[in-house]
């Protein structure tokens, strides 16, 4: 077993997830980590399998686990199994929780069976409830949970300007007085915009609520005697081209799989930290933030947002305490997180 310490990171299937899998399995200090693999759906996991099976891996010992985050209950369950391998030895603590994962859906609009916005469960929500419920299992001298962002969460970040999705007064204040809005997807919904835009703010909104998790969350950490030693950082990883952009119409899915795979390498070449980025040139930032020591945030960073490779002042909307506030409780109020379920001091 590997005594380093537990990797566990979500959406490994996607690309993005991939390209991290293959920096881990790569790196022979990393490799010696045990990986947790979350997917929606570990049978169809083919992608991610094919990276894990190369023999040159075979020294990397990991799971491939299903992991629904638009199912509060499949989270708690996840949660409760890897608390009960961590306190029994199965597994070593978790040293970085990398919450990639994500949902964007265009023209279209879904629901969970419990009436949140999909993009909102899945990019947020499950997320939120998955990692206070294994702050039990984290390394509590040196563990990392990282927020993988994205421009979208930032209505003034003028990368955004090229679609327009935030040109319009009324939708360059996303989060108000209330989650509701967010969490329930009547915020810019597809019957009020059913253009690409419309979902994309959804998107956006989702990652907001991520975002603002990273101060808030570091904030109470640090007043916990016993976690005060977590990081909780975040990073925009840039425009990759993966399959996010699926459930976009054929002109996003096109301009996004045939050519900005072939674009982006010369867009990386010329400016490496720029909007648009290869899939190895954000993996490789999101290892660094994970694990290494970086010049630009310190040896011990906490509480930050990173662009790639350089710190960035994450949006005003999600430095606002008292909007951190009302999404922390309202969190509380859609999760029904117990005292039980979580070892933070000040969970409440």
């Amino acid at each position: 077993m590997s005594t380093k310490g537990t990797i566990l990171l979500t959406g490994a299937n996607g690309g993005l997830g991939l390209a991290v899998v293959r920096k881990i399995v790569s790196r022979p200090e990393l490799a010696t980590y045990h990986g947790l693999y979350a997917v929606r759906d570990s049978s169809s996991a083919h992608r991610l399998r094919s990276v894990l099976v190369n023999d040159t891996l075979r020294t990397h010992p990991h799971d491939i686990v299903s992991l629904d985050l638009t199912r509060l209950d499949t989270v708690r369950d996840m949660a409760t199994t890897i608390n009960a391998r961590v306190a029994a030895g199965e597994i070593p603590p978790i040293r970085a929780l990398i919450l990639n994962a994500g949902y964007l859906e265009f023209e279209e609009q879904t629901w969970t069976a419990e009436g949140f916005d999909t993009s909102f469960a899945a990019t947020y929500l499950g997320h939120w409830l998955l990692t206070l419920m294994l702050l039990q299992s984290m390394d509590k001298n040196n563990g990392r949970i990282l927020v993988i962002g994205s421009s979208a969460h930032d209505t003034q970040d003028t990368r955004n300007n090229a679609g327009g999705q935030y040109a319009e007064k009324k939708w360059q204040t996303i989060f108000h007085n209330s989650t509701e809005p967010i969490a329930k997807g009547t915020w810019s919904s597809n019957r009020e915009d059913p253009s690409f835009r419309g979902g994309y703010r959804r998107y956006g909104a989702a990652k907001l609520c991520q975002v603002m998790m990273i101060p808030e969350l570091q904030r109470r950490i640090d007043a916990d005697p016993i976690l005060k030693g977590i990081s909780v950082l975040g990073i925009d990883p840039g425009s990759t081209p993966t399959y996010l952009v699926r459930r976009g119409d054929w002109r996003i899915v096109g301009l996004w799989t045939f050519i900005m795979p072939w674009l982006v390498v010369i867009l990386t070449w010329l400016w490496p930290n720029g909007t648009n980025r290869t899939v190895t040139k954000s993996s490789a930032d999101i290892i660094t933030a994970a694990f290494d020591s970086n010049p630009a945030i310190g040896e011990r960073p906490k509480g930050l947002y990173l662009n790639g490779e350089e710190p960035r002042e994450m949006a005003a909307e999600a430095r606002d305490p008292r909007k951190r506030d009302i999404l922390w409780k309202d969190t509380l109020k859609y999760t029904q997180l117990s005292e039980k379920e979580t070892i933070l001091s000040n969970w409440a």
